[in-house]
């Protein structure tokens, strides 16, 4: 069965000038355009296809890859405005349609929007959504606390940044506990600090915890074999001057400079670490 708005392997069934036909079993046959198609493809050949309804609601495929597909969150740029909606490039010939009603405030010409991709009940069609949070948290939250997650940022505020979660959640990084600018769209790393009773989750952006300064730990020794011994910042350094040496919180090198200290490793002055 063919998965519209998703990636297919689909059996070549006819050649023809504009391009070749693959078997889309309910859908019929379903054209990949000539210039699309690697020049040793033949008869019978199995090729891997994105599958999506062009301008004329006819099931076409393309070897291009789209930014994100069915099911997935994706940070895309509009490129045009009308009377309907909005239309944004996911990375296709044809554009992404973002009607009025799925947009929290209108959306405008170059802005950059975090919209869900998801298949329209009635036109069959595959539109995005700004409303986002119509589809996160549909799911009990199964985490562990320290658990590794992806996320994206959703939005930013006074209080932190929204994140989804594994693209099924939504959690928050707190901004006085993370020490470096995000932007909407970024895709990273970050780690489960908890999972309130209410289901909301909080994140942490960099790990925690014990394994996670003894981690910080052989960075720290690392660096200071690399400058004889001595780095100009220690546990009673200024937050900002240990978040531009090694990413981290204050907290968290302390955390690590204690446990190389009990090891006996280094010696800790006011403006320096030296290794023993």
């Amino acid at each position: 069965m063919v998965e519209i708005g998703k990636y297919n392997s689909l059996r070549v069934i006819k050649d023809v000038e504009h391009g070749l036909y693959l078997d889309g079993g309910e859908l019929g046959e379903v054209l990949i355009p000539r210039k699309y198609v690697n020049e040793e493809t033949k008869i019978d050949d199995m090729i891997e296809v994105f599958v999506y309804y062009d301008t004329e609601d006819r099931p076409i495929a393309t070897t291009e890859q789209p930014y994100a597909t069915l099911g997935e969150f994706a940070c895309l740029q509009v490129v045009d405005v009308n009377q309907f909606g909005a239309f944004l490039d996911w990375g296709l010939i044809k554009d992404l349609f973002v009607p009025f009603r799925e947009q929290k405030a209108k959306m405008q010409k170059n802005g950059t929007y975090v919209v869900y991709i998801y298949q329209d009940d009635e036109t069959q069609r595959i539109v995005g959504s700004a409303k986002i949070e119509n589809f996160l948290d549909n799911v009990p939250p199964e985490y562990d606390i320290d658990q590794e997650v992806d996320i994206m940022v959703a939005s930013i505020s006074d209080l932190g940044y929204t994140c989804i979660i594994n693209n099924l959640h939504k959690g928050i990084i707190y901004r006085n506990e993370i020490f470096e600018d995000l932007y909407i769209g970024q895709q990273t790393k970050a780690y489960i600090k908890k999972v309130r009773e209410d289901d909301k989750i909080d994140l942490y952006f960099h790990k925690k915890g014990l394994k996670g300064s003894q981690d910080l730990s052989d960075i720290i020794l690392d660096r200071l074999k690399l400058n004889n011994g001595v780095i100009n910042v220690s546990d009673k350094s200024d937050s900002e001057l240990i978040y531009q040496e090694f990413a981290v919180s204050k907290k968290q090198f302390k955390k690590a400079v204690g446990h190389l200290y009990k090891e006996r490793l280094i010696k800790i002055e006011n403006e320096k670490i030296t290794l023993l």
